[in-house]
């Protein structure tokens, strides 16, 4: 067993707990997983581990490490790229650019960068898409296993209104599909999602044949978009002018259920609400995607009126940034303008549990990841709150937890992780 001092951030339920001069003890489980093993005040702590190494941090505070619900490895050439909206930044930017991943070499070097950036970032889980190209899926969760790191990703489906290079082959994306479950669901801390990209590009055999995939494989996961720009729910209603809505496509061809992440799900109603809420799914809330794309915003006071899960995602490229710190400022502005009556304002509590314990609950990983209780997976960050002049000048005068925090989103981006540590296996 391995022990540190520092000041810590975990949560109890959706409150957080804060320790100030805390011990978090991390060793091996039954089965040689490295997880927390106990959590506190230093002071409580200190006399049942005397003969215990601990690393000093002093000045610096202990948090899970992230957890991004909704990211795309091969859009990180794109970050920033200018466009009018969604379709034609897809069109002009995305395809173009995710055509190179057919190749491996180029795969795996962007899979490397990729990784690098989710580590110095804080990120210690993602949900992420790959390309149509299986070469894709291998490259990243081979550099995610090589680090260690809980990655779940999927071979993206497109076989229709998709340009040449990364349309694929109705029955070839499916047989590909499989084979990449057996291949690398459940190998190490990897996991696989069932990935169409959204309904306009998949035609009826390819979802018909997901959501089967779906049903036979009922631990992994599903991840896609809906309802995310007013042009696209559109053309869905032009695809299917028979279907309630956007995301009833998804539940006629089996694709609803828990451990399906679908991304945006701005432009809802409360019976699409119900729907998320009673069949499990969640939705990955992409605010500085939406808000640079001009998609619209999420309604917090919607989704929580009819209880549908939710969490936090960066949705690199669409969005703009890596950093928690950034997504969770940008969800702060969606809260606080995005709501024509309700005037919502999250706290910084629950900004935070959004991109780590309440991210991991909607993807089916509580207990898991994204927090510090005993049995947790010990993955954290070590956060410096003096990484800058003026975040140590804001932070000395916290009067309060909320105040810390809110700092910390404000003011905070990579430089305010000092380090990222993940949990190994110790057999």
């Amino acid at each position: 067993m391995k022990a540190y001092r520092a000041s810590l951030l975990y949560f109890a339920g959706m409150q957080a707990v804060y320790e100030q001069d805390g011990l978090l003890v991390v060793g091996a489980d039954e089965r040689g997983r490295q997880v927390v093993q106990a959590i506190g005040s230093y002071q409580s702590l200190a006399a049942r581990y005397p003969d215990l190494a601990v690393e000093q941090l002093s000045g610096r505070i202990i948090a899970p490490g992230f957890v991004d619900m909704h990211i795309h490895y091969p859009q990180l050439d794109v970050i920033g790229s200018p466009a009018e909206g969604l379709l034609p930044w897809l069109e002009n930017y995305t395809f173009p650019h995710e055509k190179r991943f057919s190749e491996p070499d180029y795969s795996a070097q962007a899979a490397t960068f990729f990784v690098a950036e989710l580590l110095r970032n804080g990120v210690s889980c993602a949900l992420a898409f790959a390309t149509s190209h299986p070469e894709s899926v291998d490259a990243l969760l081979a550099q995610a296993q090589k680090n260690s790191l809980r990655m779940i990703a999927g071979k993206v489906l497109m076989d229709q209104n998709a340009p040449d290079g990364v349309r694929d082959q109705t029955e070839q994306s499916l047989l590909d599909t499989e084979a990449l479950i057996n291949k690398w669901h459940g190998q190490d801390r990897l996991g696989y999602a069932i990935t169409p990209r959204f309904v306009p590009s998949c035609s009826a055999a390819q979802l018909g044949g997901a959501g089967e995939l779906a049903g036979q494989y009922p631990d992994v996961w599903i991840q896609s978009h809906v309802a995310e720009n007013k042009d696209e729910v559109a053309w869905v209603r032009r695809l299917y002018p028979d279907a309630r809505s956007y995301l009833s496509v998804y539940e006629q061809f089996g694709l609803l259920r828990p451990r399906a992440i679908y991304a945006h799900c701005i432009h809802f109603d409360d019976e699409d609400r119900a729907l998320m809420r009673d069949t499990g799914a969640a939705a990955a809330v992409s605010p500085t995607s939406n808000l640079f794309l001009g998609s619209g915003f999420f309604d917090y006071a919607g989704a929580d009126r009819v209880g549908h899960m939710y969490g936090l995602a960066s949705d690199v490229g669409g969005g703009t940034s890596f950093s928690p710190f950034q997504t969770m400022l940008a969800a702060y502005y969606v809260g606080r303008e995005g709501q024509t009556k309700s005037g919502v304002s999250l706290s910084p509590q629950q900004l935070w549990w959004q991109h780590t314990a309440g991210a991991a609950r909607a993807l089916g990983l509580e207990g898991v990841v994204g927090n510090l209780q005993p049995g947790c997976e010990a993955d954290f960050v070590v956060l410096n709150p003096q990484a800058t002049p003026l975040l140590a000048r804001k932070t000395a005068q916290a009067g309060s937890l909320d105040e810390l925090l809110f700092a910390l989103i404000v003011l905070g981006d990579d430089r305010l992780v000092e380090k990222t540590v993940i949990s190994q296996s110790l057999s």
